[in-house]
């Protein structure tokens, strides 16, 4: 059964330029790139990011606000997380993590850069088909 694409108050945005980090096929629409970075990012079923991690020595992280679909959310080492529309992640700085959408279901969520000092973001490895097959 195919999954309809969800609405959103916000545009879908074009096709996610980072998405050599994704599995699947994700859209970045950058709602605010002044003061504090928020993306609106919208993954088709079964899209994931690679895990990742928010580095920064001060401050820094990221906060999903989920406002479409269904989802998934994982920090290493610890149990994922289902998320659904109106769901809030605080993300701290230096967690390793993925987040992405659900195998039948259209996901976005706006993603805020919280303010850091010397903040990068590393790309790590994908989220393996084994590990997601099994949520």
């Amino acid at each position: 059964m195919e999954s309809k694409e969800i609405q959103s108050v916000f545009a879908r945005g074009e096709k996610n330029p980072y998405g050599e980090y994704f599995i699947g096929q994700s859209y970045l629409n950058m709602l605010s790139t002044e003061q504090v970075a928020i993306g609106n990012v919208t993954f088709e079923p079964s899209c994931r990011n690679n895990w990742h991690i928010h580095h920064a020595d001060k401050g820094g992280g990221q906060i999903l606000l989920v406002t479409a679909g269904n989802g998934w959310y994982q920090e290493w080492g610890k149990a994922p997380r289902a998320l659904k529309a109106g769901d809030v992640v605080h993300i701290p700085a230096n967690v390793k993590h993925w987040h992405g959408a659900a195998k039948d279901s259209w996901f976005s969520h706006l993603a805020v850069e919280v303010p850091a000092e010397n903040g990068s973001t590393e790309w790590c490895e994908p989220v393996s088909d084994e590990q997601y097959n099994a949520l």
